[in-house]
């Protein structure tokens, strides 16, 4: 139990963290969200690819591969195996293959809740 539980705080630790770190930029800074989410992914692509984040995955497991930062490890990720194997093509196919489920089912569940969801223009 006590294993458990220590996992489950180190998951909130680390995923609060990032997003609580989101937030503060969304809310002192003018950059939008947009922004945001791709600065967030180009840092855990970049962190991937020299293989940093993997010591932040190992520890904190779901609360460093959920958030967006995660997305981009496994892109860079998910490139540099395929590199290893299928040469440079594998560098553009290897990101979106260790990653397509993830895609997919983020499509299809936002397909499934614009049906009950009606979107809203955020006005300034």
């Amino acid at each position: 139990m006590g294993e458990a539980l220590l996992m489950y705080l180190k998951v909130i630790l680390v995923g609060g963290s990032i997003c609580t770190i989101a937030e503060l930029i969304v809310i002192r800074t003018k950059i939008t969200p947009a922004r945001i989410l791709v600065i967030f992914l180009m840092v855990g692509a970049i962190l991937g690819g020299f293989g940093l984040y993997n010591y932040v995955v190992d520890w904190a497991g779901a609360g460093a591969t959920l958030p967006i930062v995660g997305f981009g490890n496994s892109l860079a990720n998910g490139a540099i195996t395929a590199v290893k194997t299928d040469g440079f093509f594998g560098a553009l196919s290897g990101g979106l293959i260790a990653t397509s489920a993830g895609i997919a089912i983020s499509i299809g569940l936002s397909y499934l809740v614009s049906f009950f969801v009606s979107s809203k223009t955020k006005k300034d």
